[in-house]
């Protein structure tokens, strides 16, 4: 047994993956495989529920929610074993975090993110093409969208600011700013619910209700699970924070789940301005 490794059990933590696979390729890890899978999981569980629609469905209903379900599952499963291999077991294993390496992983992934997005806009402007009715359409500029893109906007604020004070060696603010960005972060996920069971019950827009709606809860539903997915990526730099487990030059997965925020909100913003704006604009 290694050194790291007895370092990791003196903490009782686990070190998944750490063999060679295939030898002479470095340390291998499957929980991306696992976290991909879940994704991918995701979108089919959406497409067997769009299946399952109509007088003459395709599919079972009930393929598509536990599809669904079991895919969430599966992806905050496989996201919390990658974040675990790639930033704990190196924590403990006083390997050191790979700085270099992990920033420009989280650029990389960034730019796949950007890609995934940007096909869910070319729809959305696709399907704008040509004549343009509102007819039918919820009131989507309202106040709660509004003050829903201010709290994420804060969240990035507090959450710069937080990471700033770490620089600087305090750690009572970094907590302070890790804490209302988890808190406003989650308000924001609670309002997005809210929007959508304000529009199903309510107004009656549901994501069979056109080719406007499969766009709007596409994109809103694709920002809310990566928000959802920061929102556990910052819980748990928040806990390893609690243990004192970052200082002022030890702050790699701060900064690259600072990245990950800033460009989810960077991400709604434009969205609001396109979708909820745009809907409101006849061309």
């Amino acid at each position: 047994m290694t050194v790291a490794d007895d370092s990791a059990e003196e903490h009782g933590h686990h070190l998944p993956a750490v063999e060679d696979w295939p030898r002479g390729f470095g340390e291998a890890s499957w929980w991306p495989f696992v976290t991909a899978l879940g994704g991918a999981g995701i979108y089919v569980g959406a497409a067997l529920f769009l299946l399952a629609q109509g007088q003459q469905p395709i599919v079972d209903p009930l393929y598509g929610p536990l599809v669904f379900v079991g895919a969430v599952g599966l992806f905050l499963a496989g996201l919390y074993g990658w974040v675990y291999h790639a930033f704990v077991k190196a924590f403990w294993s006083g390997g050191g975090h790979g700085n270099t390496g992990l920033r420009w992983g989280m650029i990389l992934f960034l730019g796949s993110e950007i890609a995934t997005f940007s096909a869910g806009f070319v729809y959305y402007f696709f399907i704008r093409v040509g004549t343009w009715s509102t007819e039918g359409f919820p009131e989507l500029l309202g106040s709660l969208v509004l003050v829903n893109t201010a709290l994420l906007v804060l969240s990035s604020i507090t959450l710069h600011w937080g990471h700033v004070e770490l620089r600087k060696g305090n750690r009572r603010n970094f907590l302070v700013g890790l804490a209302a960005t988890l808190l406003l972060g989650i308000v924001f996920i609670g309002g997005q619910v809210l929007e959508y069971y304000e529009f199903i019950q309510h107004e009656h827009f549901t994501l069979t209700s056109g080719i406007f709606a499969s766009a709007f809860y596409g994109l809103t539903g694709l920002h809310g699970l990566h928000v959802s997915m920061g929102a556990v990526l910052i819980g748990i730099v928040f806990i390893r924070a609690l243990y004192g487990q970052y200082t002022a030059d030890r702050h790699t997965s701060v900064t690259t789940v600072s990245m990950y925020w800033h460009f989810v909100d960077a991400v709604w913003i434009f969205l609001v301005v396109v979708l909820y704006v745009g809907s409101e604009v006849s061309l």
